[in-house]
């Protein structure tokens, strides 16, 4: 039975930059950076988080698999400590969007490098 998320796959332009952006924007560690042959994946994470995302490279994986959709996967994180990172975010000069509130708690997104879009949820 599934019991987890272990890793969340990102199709990306350019994973250098978007390393760069997870990693010293909003402090997430490099988990992994492997090469396989033509293949390259980067591995990044929160740090001590139990779910990673691995960076892929999006015309690679289009030319080894040109069904698969490559769409910006939908992700929700939770945090403690909601108000500090969304001014955390826009010092940053991240875009951010307008914060929600929704009968689940406050809500916003933000875009990285390559305007794919993630939400930040308060968790209650």
């Amino acid at each position: 039975m599934i019991n987890k998320i272990g890793q969340v796959m990102l199709y990306v332009n350019n994973q250098d930059e978007s390393r760069d952006f997870w990693t010293e924007k909003l402090g997430f560690e490099v988990i992994a950076e492997e090469t396989n042959g033509p293949m390259r994946w980067i591995e990044v994470a929160p740090k001590g988080a139990a779910t990673s995302i691995v960076l892929h490279n999006k015309e690679f994986v289009a030319k080894m698999n040109p069904e698969m959709n490559l769409g910006t996967p939908s992700i929700m994180y939770y945090t403690d400590n909601f108000d500090a990172l969304y001014s955390d975010l826009k010092n940053k000069n991240i875009k951010v969007g307008d914060i929600m509130e929704l009968p689940s708690g406050r809500v916003f997104n933000f875009a990285d490098n390559e305007e794919n879009y993630f939400a930040i949820s308060e968790k209650k």
